[in-house]
């Protein structure tokens, strides 16, 4: 298995608070992800803006998207992001014209599984290109103190198998991640642990040391 990347997940509705915490940390992640409440509050602005501060790194639009895929995904690859989030409830049609788009920019989407999906959906999304994949435990189910259990394991386990990387996301603290070792990990997504953080440069070290001494 490759070594799991970090990734740094900025929910903020402020532009200029999100690049304090881009500045901050982006020498301590892999990966920097304008999230979905980002996006929302500031358009394609936040992608290009990180783009420009973070030259070398992987760069996320977290739209998931729905419908308009080929146009969506124009506009977030031009604004200079590497990856782009589909739902995984797009319609077949959707995902499949966002990952041509991507592949013609070199670029990648990724189906962010969120509330209903099925392995033959997956399967689908696999046998057009797609190798991406997010395994999300959602703000709202964290709330109401849902925790990692043995049939999310079970289900990326599966996923895995297909031939997906697996992103996980969702409370992730470094201590969570040795139950994931099983998993072909292409990155762990972590907003508040590390943006909201008193000494958000020691977590990230403390998740860099646990996906070292798990993957090497």
């Amino acid at each position: 298995m490759n070594r799991p990347l970090l990734q740094l997940a900025l929910d903020h509705t402020c532009l200029d608070s999100a690049l304090r915490d881009v500045a901050l940390l982006r020498d301590d992640v892999d990966v920097v992800e304008a999230g979905t409440i980002l996006c929302l509050s500031e358009g394609s602005n936040a992608i290009r803006q990180f783009r420009r501060h973070c030259p070398d790194k992987i760069i996320v639009a977290d739209w998931k998207v729905a419908d308009a895929g080929e146009i969506l995904a124009a506009q977030a690859f031009d604004a200079g992001a590497d990856w782009m989030t589909v739902i995984c409830a797009a319609p077949l049609a959707t995902i499949e014209k966002s990952h041509h788009l991507a592949s013609q920019r070199n670029a990648e989407i990724q189906i962010e599984l969120f509330g209903n999906w099925t392995f033959s959906d997956a399967k689908n999304w696999h046998s057009i290109g797609v190798r991406q994949v997010i395994y999300h435990r959602g703000r709202d189910a964290q709330a109401n103190g849902q925790m990692w259990g043995k049939e999310d394991i079970s289900r990326m386990k599966k996923l895995s198998d297909i031939g997906f990387a697996i992103s996980i996301t969702g409370g992730l603290i470094p201590e969570d991640l040795p139950q994931f070792k099983a998993i072909s990990v292409q990155a762990f997504i972590t907003g508040r642990a590390l943006s909201g953080a008193t000494q958000p440069k020691q977590v990230a070290q403390a998740f860099h040391t646990q996906i070292t001494e798990i993957w090497g």
